[in-house]
């Protein structure tokens, strides 16, 4: 279809004028480029439409037809200059475009073919990082941020085309449009540059450190830049950051003479990928980017940083760092796994195959939150015990405290334009499965009571739907069926990922320092992201993109330490959806800022929410630091068993321990010769061991006592998200559950009559339980209706 379009444009004299043909030249010459691969197969549609429209402008190669140049030149100089003059007033290139990816020059690329992609990719989350400015600045207690609000991206931003939505089918842009009205705040109209503070600002408020900690540190992974020169996060810009593969080394081996194989900083291959026709986008490319904040990218894989890096290799070292980090591997996400179902072949799902178009680029509007522009729910391929995908209403899982129209959204005969003219073609067969706000999900199709999905690994995999799995008895574990049928309101009331995310990241405690003192007489200074991509050049580039450039440095050096790490039991609470799910730390920030005389301004500063008081109507004031509603990425077949929730403190948000543990974080602990009877250090002259953080009072996986008081921040974008409440809690906790039974172990006349001598195993344990409840219904009797 693209290339149909583009012979379209021919033909109508859009691209060319007359008398516009060159002859010969072109930039794989044995002088220039020559072994450099086409972007895309010979064979492909798109390359021999590159191709054919590249030598009217006088390079048969069509390498002019991205990247601009001047495919008659003798020398390097003159090639990488300008465009020919019938390019000029025509779609492609107006200037020689070293990566025609770039967001910046966009629509004169890969825009000509791909028309609204451009626009809609700008004022999405993968460039203005709305969302991630939002949940950082507001555990600094910004007001800006409180009640939900979204002032501020990488770049000044509009939506030029009102809330409706530019993409999707109608029943999405209703959907969407309605979401709008409801939460405004979430869908903002504009945006402006996040601000640069001056020093003397910072002086008078220290918390504005934090802008020089975002722009530094938070947000180089944007695609309006080209990002980090380091192992792991090599890229290219905008578009090219995804469908331009880089290694984690950052080598070329392509056999272009002209690109250097020994440097580091280069694509992998001249070669574009996306779909199923040339290949798909491998997570790791997705990894470059998502391996902080949520860490979706690397927990998908099963990766989880730590900082040992053990153990050794075999000459003795450890391993070398990947994103700056180090890692251990805990358990990757099911759907990554190379090993499948039965009756699936090998292989693992690829990021796009679950994410759609919009998921990734956006609609149009401009996004705060995550939530906000991803469209799809695990339910829109798995279903319900009691319903398949296209019986479940639109909004399912999606339900942000709205009332759905019980109405099943049924399937869709076709794609999305987009899907249609530039994706890989799959027969609908009984329909393409929608996604929860509507749309169809081109690669994913409804074949009688069953869900296949096309992976653009090439790949086609039965998705097992628990209607059919309910419907056969084909449950591979009866504590399944239980959980998911039996009670109603897991399925009602939770994200599917509550329980089979049995593990997820986390970091707590996000110790950030920033300091201004000089270093050796030298003023400390950091890459500034955000002001590096803001100066953009005509050519697409910006500050930083050369490769050892640098980018534009600002005043500031921030560091960032943790508390401790954990992976197991994933604490609980309420997301913005309104439903249970998984909770991580997430901008859980103590600060200390050192200013340009070296004078610390604040030291462990932890700031307060009182947007979030008021919202959960209490008196006591949580503090600022997060625990965030994720879905965390790390899938399991196995789900969590009941009593690692029911039994758990830490998972109702009570912390490790029940809360026993942390209780003097606000305290100065000092290591020395100490009175036992006071506690006061014996010598005059001592060190604090630990410092204080005043305002904690508490361990960091805490989030709320058992009264129902919360105690921090869960969540920052949505009015829904909190911790459980004291009602909530008490039907949750089961603790008590085991001496239901065991108590009666100190009446020995009472324990002789129902026990057996030794211990007796799990299984055989159930079944005395099942039959004493069998007992008490052969009995009439109910244990609400029982007194002591």
């Amino acid at each position: 279809m693209a290339g149909k379009r583009i012979c379209l444009l021919l033909a109508a004299g859009l691209i060319l004028t007359a008398g516009s043909v060159y002859g010969g030249g072109g930039c794989s010459t044995k002088e220039c480029h020559s072994g450099l691969a086409d972007i895309k197969p010979e064979s492909h549609e798109m390359m021999r439409t590159i191709k054919m429209n590249g030598s009217q402008h006088g390079d048969p190669d069509g390498c002019v037809m991205c990247h601009g140049g001047n495919p008659k030149a003798t020398t390097k100089e003159e090639a990488h200059k300008g465009v020919p003059a019938t390019l000029k007033f025509s779609p492609g290139p107006k200037d020689f475009y070293p990566d025609p990816g770039s967001i910046w020059i966009a629509d004169n690329s890969c825009g000509a073919c791909h028309p609204g992609y451009v626009y809609r990719t700008t004022t999405s989350l993968m460039n203005t990082e709305a969302g991630k400015i939002q949940g950082n600045l507001h555990t600094f207690g910004f007001k800006e941020m409180q009640n939900y609000k979204n002032p501020w991206g990488n770049y000044d931003a509009k939506d030029l085309d009102g809330p409706a939505p530019l993409s999707g089918t109608e029943t999405y842009k209703q959907y969407m449009s309605k979401m709008v009205q409801k939460y405004p705040d979430q869908f903002p109209m504009e945006l402006k540059m996040l601000p640069q503070p001056t020093m003397e600002e910072i002086n008078a408020d220290p918390k504005l450190a934090a802008l020089t900690y975002q722009r530094h540190d938070c947000n180089r992974c944007h695609i309006g830049v080209r990002g980090r020169e380091k192992r792991g996060d090599y890229r290219g810009m905008g578009c090219s950051a995804c469908h331009v593969l880089y290694s984690n080394n950052g080598f070329y081996e392509g056999n272009d003479k002209t690109i250097a194989k020994d440097k580091p900083g280069h694509m992998l291959k001249h070669e574009i990928v996306g779909t199923r026709k040339t290949g798909g986008i491998p997570v790791e490319s997705c990894n470059s980017c998502h391996n902080r904040g949520k860490r979706i990218g690397v927990s998908f894989q099963g990766l989880m940083e730590f900082p040992y890096g053990s153990p050794y290799d075999k000459n003795g070292k450890k391993q070398p760092k990947l994103h700056t980090k180090k890692y251990m591997f805990i358990s990757d996400d099911l759907h990554h796994q190379v090993q499948s179902r039965e009756g699936n072949p090998k292989g693992g799902l690829l990021c796009q195959d679950c994410h759609t178009s919009i998921d990734v680029h956006g609609d149009g509007n401009i996004h705060g939150t995550t939530m906000g522009q991803v469209e799809i729910e695990c339910t829109d391929c798995h279903g319900r015990p009691d319903k398949y995908p296209w019986e479940l209403p639109v909004g399912y899982g999606d339900e942000f405290g709205n009332e759905l129209n019980p109405a099943a959204r049924g399937v869709a005969k076709e794609r999305l334009i987009p899907g249609r003219q530039f994706g890989a073609k799959y027969d609908a067969e009984d329909g393409f499965v929608l996604t929860a706000r509507g749309n169809p999900l081109g690669n994913v199709v409804k074949r009688g009571n069953k869900v296949i999905v096309h992976s653009a690994t090439g790949n086609d995999f039965e998705v097992p739907v628990l209607k059919a799995l309910h419907e056969q008895k084909k449950w591979k574990d009866p504590s399944a069926e239980i959980a998911m049928s039996s009670v109603s309101k897991h399925m009602d009331k939770m994200e599917c990922y509550a329980c089979h995310a049995s593990w997820v990241p986390q970091c707590y405690g996000c110790h950030v320092q920033v300091n201004f003192a000089k270093k050796d007489g030298k003023p400390r200074m950091g890459t500034d992201w955000i002001a590096s991509g803001n100066a953009h050049k005509n050519n697409g580039q910006t500050a930083e993109s050369v490769l050892g450039s640098g980018g534009i440095k600002s005043m500031g050096k921030p560091m960032e330490t943790r508390s401790y790490l954990r992976w197991e039991d994933p604490v609980l609470g309420i997301s913005g959806e309104g439903r249970v799910s998984p909770l991580m730390p997430g901008c859980q920030v103590t600060y200390t800022v050192i200013n340009s005389d070296g004078k610390t301004l604040v030291n462990n500063e932890i700031a307060e929410s009182p947007d979030e008081a008021k919202q959960l109507g209490q008196e006591h004031v949580p503090l600022a630091i997060d625990m965030a509603p994720v879905q965390p990425h790390t899938a399991q077949r196995k789900a969590r068993t009941c009593e690692s929730c029911h039994t758990n403190p830490k998972t109702a948000g009570l912390g490790i321990g029940n809360g026993t543990f942390g209780m003097r974080q606000h305290e100065n602990i000092v290591e020395d010769l100490v009175d036992a009877k006071t506690g006061k250090p014996l010598p005059k002259k001592y060190s604090v061991q630990i410092p204080a953080i005043p305002k904690l009072n508490f361990d960091w996986s805490q989030i709320v006592t058992r009264d129902g008081t919360q105690l921090a921040t869960v969540g920052t974008h949505w009015p829904l998200s909190r911790a459980f409440n004291k009602k909530e809690l008490d039907n949750f906790m089961r603790a008590g559950t085991c001496m239901g039974c065991h108590q009666n172990m100190s009446n020995e006349e009472l324990w002789k009559k129902v026990s057996t001598e030794g211990t007796i195993d799990p299984a055989r344990h159930l079944e005395a339980m099942n039959k004493m409840i069998q007992t008490m219904a052969e009995q009439g009797i109910k244990p609400a209706e029982m007194k002591k």
